[in-house]
């Protein structure tokens, strides 16, 4: 795989921070491996088997084989792993609480910039293996390439080891993030229509300004605007998660002008 960026950690590192002896270390494996690995490889193999057979192999299967080595299917299982036990770790951390003020704290949680922080934490980046160019383009600290690598880990821990290794690895990174939040987190379009309200403007506006990445991945920017403060973006894997993150951005500028 010479296209592809080398890793500057080992996968061994990486599985001592994850706390998990893995008998399967190719799930570790495939976790850190990003797309565009794996896109790389298939395009250089196909180009080489379209010059000796004249393409005759394109429906041999080994597109697909190769397909399955990135962290998407994986990230997928992660994703569910993840929800499962932060909503089970809630359930018992805060028991006067009802489901609305559960699913605030579930959702915060368990989105892009939480996962991020996880990753950040672990030097996840150091052990992604990714083509040179998405590298080149920052791919190594990209949030949401880190995101879905940390949910890509949970996916390999929960395969290797079952509930408990994923529980013990998700209750080890979460627990200070959920300790951190006193009360129940208000959704961030919410806070900032409220505030729009009660200054006497009109509601906010979202317009998308941007969509990239691949089909199965895509990346949204979203500006939000307000009377009388200057316009905010976010970025997310869905128009509603830009959203929001375009209204904490105005929200912390807000706060930051009233400083």
């Amino acid at each position: 795989m010479a296209a592809a960026s080398r890793a500057s950690g080992t996968l061994a590192e990486l599985a001592a921070l994850t706390g998990h002896a893995f008998a399967r270390p190719d799930l570790l494996e495939m976790a850190v491996t990003h797309p565009s690995a794996i896109d790389r490889a298939r395009g250089r193999g196909q180009r080489r088997g379209g010059a000796a057979t004249g393409g005759s192999n394109s429906g041999s299967g080994k597109g697909k084989a190769a397909r399955q080595g990135d962290n998407q299917r994986l990230e997928f299982l992660g994703d569910r792993v993840l929800g499962l036990i932060v909503a089970d770790m809630l359930f018992a951390a805060f028991p006067a609480e009802d489901e609305g003020a559960l699913a605030k704290r579930l959702a915060a949680l368990v989105r892009q910039e939480g996962l991020a922080i996880v990753a950040r934490d672990l030097g996840l980046g150091r052990y992604l293996k990714m083509s040179r160019g998405e590298e080149e383009s920052g791919g190594r600290d990209n949030p949401a390439t880190l995101a879905d690598a940390c949910e890509a880990v949970i996916g390999a821990l929960y395969l290797d080891g079952g509930l408990d290794a994923a529980r013990a690895f998700i209750e080890r990174h979460w627990q200070p993030l959920m300790s951190a939040e006193a009360i129940p987190p208000q959704d961030a379009k919410t806070a900032l229509q409220e505030w729009a309200q009660a200054a006497g403007l009109a509601l906010p506006r979202y317009r998308v300004v941007r969509s990239d990445g691949p089909p199965h991945d895509p990346v949204f920017e979203v500006e939000v605007a307000v009377e009388g403060a200057a316009p905010a973006r976010g970025a997310g894997r869905s128009k509603r998660a830009a959203e929001q993150a375009a209204a904490r951005e105005l929200l912390s500028a807000v706060a930051r002008g009233q400083d």
